[in-house]
């Protein structure tokens, strides 16, 4: 079995490509999306877990976030967000992690860590 594959959706590309390094330094495989959109068209197997942004134009991280477990309830799922979304407590529901912008790389590693071995 390779190593998992972490999915990473977010329309900031500074964001995507530093996710991307930490992840892979770490020995996971990446996929990036700038968009929900351009990950629902490429599909999600294969995928061992989901980080997306929430303010996103288009479908949002808590949109994505529902048609994701509808097709695949195990997937976990981390959100993250440069504003206050996590306010909204009652669409938290179902997140694996979630993370505000800056994030702690060290905590996001572990919570991947834990997510995965679930």
């Amino acid at each position: 079995m390779g190593a998992p594959v972490v999915a990473i959706v977010d329309d900031d590309p500074r964001l995507l490509e530093s996710l991307e390094e930490l992840l892979e330094s770490a020995g996971y495989g990446t996929r990036i999306f700038s968009s929900a959109g351009s990950l629902l068209r490429n599909g999600l197997s294969g995928l061992d877990l989901l980080i997306t942004d929430i303010g996103m134009p288009g479908l949002d991280g808590f949109e994505l976030r529902d048609l994701v477990k509808k097709a695949r309830p195990d997937l976990p799922v981390f959100l993250i967000t440069g504003r206050h979304e996590i306010a909204d407590q009652d669409r938290a529901q179902g997140i694996s992690g979630f993370f505000r912008k800056p994030f702690d790389a060290k905590a996001l590693l572990a919570a991947i860590g834990d997510a995965l071995r679930k």
